[in-house]
């Protein structure tokens, strides 16, 4: 019996809907919620290592406990380096427009300042605007296959030096709230870690590509030629024909592979209120093409500013 078939009869192909040729398909007539059996978990696993990304409508049972109870069946539940997790859960990170930090819109993957970042994200919409707010994905798999053989030959000799400290402001349109948000809390502790460009995927064995905007140069390369670097591999990770684009309603749950994807959270929606909650799946120190793991070689606590005599 081939892994197509045990898939075919827990989940049926014809509630896969694929919503782009690259990346992305949506999962019908299955509840988040309640004891889901061990097949349905392996299943949803299954699909999420092929598609990417996987998108589910009408969860609108679920609540953050719920959300978690589900997470937690696809590995162990990690909370946010920096902001933490939501009171009296493991792991809830709440992206609430209204409170700064919740428009994310640049392309990135999820943590990589650290080593063993995140390998799951599951996001479930909470309060969704009549227009706007939708999120993109990319597929860095496919990203490194459309490479020419010379740049992935260079690709897999690249490292590069991640960290959450960097010019906000200069990366998004930020408001004052944001700006406040990110220096008082998400670099309240600073990271800088050094990941290989290429990582080779733990379950797949594919070659991803591990950039965005936490990157902050490539080792040995010079600032100005890194950013000519990270130009061009970044343009390929972010084709349009690379993406899919959802557009989100209150009660969706979208997960991703954190380790062979980018997103990018597009902040089109005005004053409008927007939120989100995201649960986090712990993740593996990734591994080089020539079995290299990523290092992070700064961990340091802001100090607080000296009071005034």
């Amino acid at each position: 019996m081939t892994e197509t078939t045990t898939i075919d009869k827990i989940i049926p192909r014809a509630d896969v809907i694929k919503r782009a040729a690259r990346v992305g398909a949506e999962i019908r007539n299955v509840r988040l919620s309640g004891n889901l059996p061990e097949q349905t978990i392996g299943a949803i696993n299954e699909l999420l290592l092929e598609h990417k990304v996987i998108f589910f409508r009408d969860q609108g049972q679920l609540d953050d406990s719920e959300q978690e109870r589900f997470a937690v069946r696809l590995g162990r539940l990690v909370p946010h380096p920096t902001v933490g997790a939501t009171k009296g859960t493991a792991s809830i990170l709440e992206l609430d427009s209204a409170r700064g930090g919740g428009r994310a819109d640049q392309w990135h993957t999820d943590v990589t300042f650290v080593d063993a970042y995140p390998k799951i994200s599951i996001l479930r919409g909470v309060v969704i605007p009549p227009f706007g707010g939708d999120t993109i994905w990319s597929n860095t798999a496919a990203a490194y296959l459309d490479l020419p053989p010379p740049l992935q030959r260079l690709a897999d000799e690249l490292w590069a030096v991640h960290s959450n400290a960097y010019d906000y402001a200069a990366k998004t349109r930020a408001s004052e709230a944001d700006r406040k948000h990110f220096d008082e809390v998400f670099t309240g502790t600073v990271y800088e870690t050094e990941h290989p460009v290429v990582r080779v995927h733990p379950e797949t064995g594919e070659r991803t590509l591990v950039l965005g905007n936490f990157v902050q140069r490539f080792l040995g390369i010079p600032k100005y030629d890194s950013q000519r670097l990270f130009d061009l591999f970044q343009s390929h990770i972010t084709a349009p024909e690379n993406t899919v684009r959802w557009s989100w309603k209150e009660g969706d749950v979208v997960i991703w592979d954190n380790r062979a994807t980018q997103h990018y959270a597009v902040n089109d929606y005005g004053d409008q209120h927007r939120v989100v909650r995201r649960a986090t799946i712990d993740g593996e120190v990734p591994v080089s093409v020539d079995g290299r793991h990523s290092v992070t070689r700064i961990k340091a606590t802001k100090q607080a500013p000296a009071k005034a005599a």
